[in-house]
This record gives structure tokens, sequence and C-alpha cells, in this order.
């Protein structure tokens, strides 16, 4: 059976999916407007410059020898490879490179990801097909809101976590299938019942569990990139007539019972849907490392800036939520020592003291930067030392922002005695302190420039930067494609 089909009329009902789906419909037809299309270009360009930067990564060649064993038609780029793949091999690989240095853009309360597993599909399906630069934004666009939606429904504000979080499953890989089926089936035309039924599809595709936070491996690396790949193939089976139930997302064995039981928030997945739009709130990260220990970097910074000589430090408290605790804190003996760069990024310790001792580095602008999360700066022996004075404690004041704003505060004793404390309750790169036009060309130049070289950079950049308006995709992912 090929080409499309006609779907029976799900979005009739009042379901969630179907109202998802029915927005999902409305702008493919209509496109997003100016605003959101220019948050989204923004966004695209965020996830190439990740994407490019973590192309020398293991993870990276793993993938990309998987998808290369696989073959197949050369629709779509496989970003740093040189070579062209079919659309959903290109997006299994564009996601896993989105979310390898842990750099992408976060999502409050939900803590998701989004952009990393919808944009690399939205990408690969519109190369394959040749769609016009401004609809890939529009779906790339409503594919985000959808995953962030998804994540709210499971944020039970009693707790004052995401349930999902909770329970060790990584929400981003799991409710980001589902935005980048509703993103790739929008690139590919399908009607409102074609994107229902392809949500519905990807509501059984998405998975990913957040041990390998604590203790160590990385498949973390490779949930988005599954989860890109989960919603091309659910687009396209939904393209070739399978079909999902209605009631896939409230139902009683639906998405949000089956993750999250009775602490599911289905009226947060659908309230002021189409008319209060989260994606321009999406914060943009400034460092590549958790997003938990950011406020922590800009309080070391801050003490960096007042003039505090590391040597000259005793001890160091640092104060988080406490469900922060268990990704950036605990073990505490693995946090103190990360085995690689890639545990540094999620240590509070290791990285209040990189903070401290590299500061506002050479590499860029903005702090802390690739440099800082290489294995051999995880072994250095003075971060080492210092992160060994960090001890991370609950912090009452930190856990009436969260998950609002991801804050912390850092009290240092020192030792001639005196006692100094930063408090951040708010983090950089978000609407309470968004990161400048030249931050986020900085972050850009920061990623791609080692692999395409500063002309390209600047074409890569202007290219996509234009996109709201007109600008056709090839050219661009001909440049990030690489040898």
């Amino acid at each position: 059976m090929t080409g499309a089909v006609t779907h029976s009329d799900v979005t009739r009902t009042e379901t969630v999916v179907g109202r998802i789906a029915r927005l999902a419909d409305d702008v493919r037809r209509r496109g997003l407007p100016p605003h959101l299309r220019a948050d989204v270009a923004r966004r695209v360009l965020d996830v190439l410059g990740n994407s490019l930067a973590a192309t020398r990564q293991p993870t990276a060649g793993t993938v990309a020898a998987v998808v290369r064993e696989w073959g197949g038609p050369a629709d779509a780029t496989a970003i740093g490879t040189g070579l062209r793949l079919p659309a959903p091999s290109a997006a299994l690989l564009g996601g896993t490179l989105a979310h390898s240095l842990d750099f992408d853009d976060t999502h409050l309360p939900s803590v998701l990801h989004p952009s990393s597993p919808v944009v690399p599909a939205a990408l690969a399906v519109a190369e394959a097909t040749g769609a016009p630069a401004p609809a890939l934004l529009d779906a790339a666009g409503v594919g985000v809101e959808v995953a962030v939606r998804l994540g709210m429904g499971g944020y039970d504000r009693a707790l004052g976590n995401s349930v999902f979080f909770e329970r060790g499953q990584h929400a981003t890989s799991i409710c980001g299938a589902v935005g980048a089926a509703v993103a790739a089936a929008v690139v590919r035309g399908l009607d409102a019942d074609g994107i229902a039924h392809a949500a519905a599809i990807a509501a059984s595709m998405g998975s990913g569990l957040l041990e390998a936070n604590r203790t160590g491996g990385t498949v973390k690396r490779v949930h988005c990139g599954w989860a890109a790949h989960a919603g091309v193939v659910a687009a396209d089976l939904a393209r070739h007539g399978l079909t999902g139930p209605p009631t896939v997302v409230e139902g009683r064995f639906g998405f949000l019972q089956a993750f999250c039981g009775e602490h599911a928030d289905v009226d947060a997945v659908v309230a002021g849907l189409g008319e209060h739009w989260e994606l321009p709130g999406i914060f943009f990260k400034p460092y590549p490392c958790n997003h938990f220990t950011h406020a922590g970097i800009d309080a070391a910074l801050e003490l960096r800036a007042r003039g505090v000589d590391p040597a000259r430090i005793a001890e160091i408290e640092l104060g988080v939520p406490g469900p922060v605790l268990r990704t950036i804190a605990q073990p505490p003996e693995e946090k103190a020592r990360p085995r690689s760069g890639y545990h540094a990024a999620f240590s509070g310790p290791y990285t209040v003291a990189a903070a401290l001792l590299a500061g506002d580095g050479p590499e860029h602008g903005l702090g802390l930067g690739h440099a800082d999360f290489t294995d051999e700066a995880a072994a250095d022996p003075d971060r080492l030392a210092l992160a060994a004075k960090v001890t991370c404690v609950a912090d009452v004041r930190c856990e009436e922002i969260f998950p609002e704003q991801f804050p912390a505060v850092l009290r240092v004793r020192l030792t001639d005695g005196r006692r100094l404390e930063v408090r951040v309750d708010a983090n950089r790169g978000g609407p309470g302190r968004p990161l400048t036009p030249e931050e986020h060309a900085a972050k850009f130049r920061l990623n791609a420039e080692p692999v395409l070289g500063s002309d390209a950079v600047r074409a890569v950049s202007d290219a996509v930067l234009a996109w709201p308006e007109r600008g056709e995709i090839a050219p661009v992912m001909d440049l990030v494609r690489g040898a």
C-alpha cells in the first residue's frame, strides 16, 4: 500500500489528541505568527550548532556506524558525516547529536529539552520532501509545543516536580517522540486525522530511563535520536494507514495514565491550546551541561568576579531544590570525582569548581564551554580538589521557586573565616534573563566554527535566521553535512 490514505475522523471528538491535531493542522494551513517563526528559527540554529559540536563524540560515531550499515535512499542529511540517508536514519543521528552535549534548550516546569527530538525529525522530513523553510519552522514549532504540553501533563504541583522525573523516566524522549511525530506529519502534509494518528502511534514508541545520569553509561545521548526516529516512522506509518487510539493521551491505558498514574494532569495539556504558546518561554542554555547545574555556575562566576581566590576557600555549600539532588549530587562520591567529561556535566560539585577556577575563559564570552567538559578537564587535580570541598544540600527557598526556575545558592567559607553567599533565583537564557543576539551568535560560533570554519558559520546563521520569511533548506544542510 502506498501514498496517502483516508483515516476515520478521530478529530471530531473532544479527545486530547484530536485537539492537538486540529491545532497542528491549522498551523500547517495558516502558518505560525511571525514572532513564533522567528523563535523557532533561533531554536533550529541552536540545534544545528549543538549537533555540529557533538560530531566528534564517541556516541555520534556509534550511531553513524549503525545508520551507515542500514543504508537506504539518500533523502536527508546525516550531519557531519558527509552522508545522505533515509529520513528516519538522519533523524536518529540528528537527535543523538542534538542532545549529546547537554547544550539543548529546556522548558520549565516540564523539564523537557524539546527541540532536540523535534527539530531533527522535522528537518529530515522537510529535506526529504523538499518542503520550504517557513513550513519547516511551522512544523517544528507546533511539534515542540505538543512535546512540552505533554510534559506539563506530567508535572505535579503538589509534588513540586515532574512525575516522569520522579519515576526515573526521561520525559524529553517520551514526550518528544509524540512532538516529533506531529512535526513530521505536518511537514508531510497530513490532514488533522493523519496528524492525530501519527501522534497516537508515536505514544507507543517513546521511552527513556534516567539512571545513566546517576551511575554512568552513554545511552541517554541516544534518547532524543530514538524519539526523532520514532516520530518520523510514526508519521510514515500513519500516512500508509496505521491508526492509533483516539483517547491515547487521557485514556485508562493511555499515555498519561501509563507514565504518570493518578498524578497526571490532562487539563494542563490542553489549557489555552492555540491561544497561549509555551514555545517562546523555553530556555536557551549558555553552558554545555545539565541545566540543574547552571544557577550554581552563575553563583560561582559571581564569586570569581568579586575576586574570591579559590585557593583560599575552605568549604563550599551548594543549595538547590531537593529533587535536583538526585541528578547533580548523588551518589556523592560519583559527583565529586566524575568518571568522564560527560559525567562532569551532571555534577554540582564539579561545575561549581570549574566555574571558580576557569571562569569566563578564552573560549567564548558565555562562561563555561566545551573545554571544561573533556575527560582531561574532569580529571584535573585542582578541579577535583575543589569539588571535594563542595557539599550539596536542599534549600527551602530554592524548592519554593523550582521548577519554574532551577535556582541555587552558593555559600563559601574562606580560610580566614569570612563567609560569602550568592543566591541565583533565575537562570540565564530564559524570559527573565534572555541571551542577547550577540550571545546567541557566540554560542553558535563556539559550536560550529571548529567543524565548518568561519565563512560557513556566517552563511548558515544568516540563512537560518532568514527562514521565517523565505529560504530553502537544502543549501544549509549541504553546508552542515560535512566531509
